[in-house]
């Protein structure tokens, strides 16, 4: 799988306009920095049929921690293979003001049963929040178009990383300790 590379400090559209002036033959997969922007209000999470792990969450009652939003589907075999840093990183960073929140969108109609979703959950011992996203009312309001996807947002609620693929774990966790080290 080709994996786009994670920006700091940037928007979709930018980060994916950026990933296509980097990502050509002969030169480094590493992310890039993108021109100083304003970051992006996170957006709340929308349309969500059904939470597992969790009562229904807003990023107003986030707000003051450190959140990452990972959007996966339990068949996508790219993100089979990211959720053990997911779950890592929650298990990890938790007790430090990380959250972690999985949006479950669904790529085939079968992904959409909450008792598929919560079989898988329990599959991957996933024990953090998981938003079902079965309208992709979230994914959109992310502007996303890849699983996995991971967005992280500061004490603040703006966006300030995404990555999107497999990959970039050192640089994601790089990331996590340095907001998490920001004070609010």
């Amino acid at each position: 799988m080709r994996t786009i590379v994670n920006f700091v400090n940037a928007g979709v559209a930018a980060a994916l306009a950026a990933t296509l002036a980097i990502a050509l033959p002969g030169t480094s997969a590493a992310a890039a920095p993108l021109p100083a922007s304003a970051p992006a209000k996170a957006p709340d999470f929308a349309g969500i049929e059904q939470w597992h792990n969790s009562a229904p969450l807003t990023m107003q009652q986030l707000r003051g921690k450190v959140v990452l939003v990972d959007f996966w589907t339990y068949t996508c075999i790219n993100c089979i293979r990211t959720l053990p840093h997911v779950t890592e990183w929650h298990r990890k960073y938790k007790d430090q003001g990380l959250v972690v929140v999985g949006v479950h969108t669904p790529e085939f109609p079968f992904e959409r049963s909450a008792s598929n979703v919560k079989k898988a959950i329990g599959r991957f011992d996933i024990t953090y929040p998981v938003a079902q996203d079965n309208r992709y009312a979230t994914w959109n309001a992310y502007s996303n178009q890849y699983w996995p996807a991971v967005y992280l947002i500061d004490k603040k609620g703006q966006v300030v990383y995404t990555h999107f693929g497999e990959g970039a774990y050192a640089r994601t966790e790089a990331t996590i300790r340095a907001l998490l080290a920001e004070k609010p």
